[in-house]
């Protein structure tokens, strides 16, 4: 089971259960809650939206509203002002600090979907999720021709169809959210890196600049210590004595008898 497959599943699985009950348990902890909406209250309210998966399941701006993607834009911000007013701190005094991680999820959603392109954007997960699961069906039919079965498939029933599709809009949502932090953190590098490189070009720079400021202050003395050394080696010369030779020593003929 990935990342996103956990994710789509609402977080850590029970002890000894597959990937197919884990989301039927969340499934239908969600529809449940979905089907109280009516009388829910605010603490049932900021459970669902802080439930376990819920960073999750709240990437779906629609599932944090509980609105359906078609509705209009009045009904958006009915069901907006009501949740936000439900789970609101100030009316949660008893658990200020839930509730307001409660009402920013609120908050978030609502604002993603005042953004033409955020809301596109979570139109398309969920109708990609919606083709994915037809997909599947047809081949899954298409196999059972071919084995001579009935071409029947656990999807055909309206309530698994619903759930296959929330399982795999969820799957998408994750695996989306997965890519955006890796590309925020590929990109934080880069800009790391390229301001590591800024720094140490202005570095470079400033060094290039104070030696050549010290070379300029310094040229003077140099050119004077230059000409003392030359002038020194000038009077050297004047002063030098001629150079003697050593005679060589007579030598003395011996006399014979």
């Amino acid at each position: 089971m990935n990342e996103a497959e956990m994710a789509a599943a609402g977080g850590e699985p029970p002890a000894q259960s597959g990937p197919d009950d884990l989301f039927n348990h969340f499934y239908t902890e969600v529809k449940q809650i979905e089907k109280r909406d009516s009388v829910l209250t605010s603490k049932q309210q900021i459970d669902r939206l802080l439930r376990p998966g819920s960073s999750y399941f709240n990437l779906n701006p629609f599932e944090v509203l509980q609105i359906d993607p078609e509705a209009t834009d009045e009904e958006l911000k009915k069901r907006f002002r009501a949740l936000s007013i439900l789970v609101h701190p100030d009316k949660n005094q008893d658990d200020p600090g839930r509730a307001q991680l409660a009402f920013e999820a609120v908050d978030k959603a609502y604002k993603n979907l005042l953004e033409p392109e955020q809301k596109k954007r979570a139109v398309d997960v969920i109708q990609a999720g919606k083709e994915y699961v037809e997909h599947n069906m047809k081949e899954k039919k298409k196999q059972l021709k071919k084995d001579g079965k009935p071409q029947f498939v656990e999807e055909d029933d309206p309530e698994m169809f619903r759930q296959a599709v929330y399982k795999q809009t969820m799957k998408l949502f994750a695996e989306l959210e997965i890519k955006r932090k890796e590309r925020e953190a590929k990109d934080m590098h880069e800009r790391k890196r390229a301001r590591e490189e800024e720094i140490e070009t202005a570095e470079k720079a400033k060094r290039e600049r104070e030696w050549q400021k010290n070379f300029e202050e310094t040229r003077d003395g140099r050119v004077d210590s230059w000409r003392s050394f030359q002038a020194g080696k000038g009077k050297a010369k004047k002063e030098k004595k001629p150079r003697s030779f050593l005679k060589p020593p007579k030598v003395k003929m011996e006399q014979r008898e």
